[in-house]
């Protein structure tokens, strides 16, 4: 009998405000499938968010995809960032900037990881509606670490407007 790898579940954030942002995010999404011991298994609707961090900018279209991984955090990661430089992202770009796309591992399995180059459960997950409501569309009994049941987290109703556009 052959034993498969174990598969982890996680949950990328997906984001872009430059170059035609919905065909980005769909882009980046279907790229998620291409990733070595990787499988899509979920994706949200898109929204339209207005940008997040004061730079003045266009409207970001955002949207989560769930995944089922036999990769290590931070093989993933580093996947995710291949995904980003391939559609053309510069890390170089300011923090809260405009950008071609962004790839965030939000959740990984029930683990909580704090490295230099990675934090899980992402920090921004509970303030962040373009976050939150994407991935309480395809996971609300998602119990997250350190915040609990993804359908048991409030909306912040200080965060600029977000509207499901697709």
């Amino acid at each position: 009998m052959t034993q498969s790898a174990r598969r982890y579940p996680a949950y990328v954030g997906i984001g872009s405000n430059l170059q035609g942002p919905a065909r980005q995010v769909e882009n980046a999404a279907a790229l998620l499938a291409e990733i070595p011991g990787t499988r899509r298994i979920a994706m949200s609707s898109l929204y339209r968010s207005s940008a997040f961090g004061g730079v003045e900018q266009p409207d970001f279209v955002n949207a989560v995809a769930a995944v089922l991984t036999t990769l290590s955090a931070a093989d993933l990661l580093a996947e995710l960032q291949a995904i980003e430089h391939r559609q053309g992202r510069e890390r170089n770009e300011a923090r809260w900037g405009p950008r071609v796309i962004d790839l965030d591992l939000l959740v990984y399995s029930s683990e909580k990881i704090e490295t230099p180059d990675l934090s899980v459960p992402h920090p921004g997950i509970g303030e962040r509606n373009f976050v939150l409501l994407p991935l309480k569309e395809i996971a609300p009994d998602l119990v997250i670490p350190g915040l609990g049941r993804v359908a048991s987290i409030p909306v912040n109703l200080e965060e600029p407007s977000i509207s499901r556009i697709a």
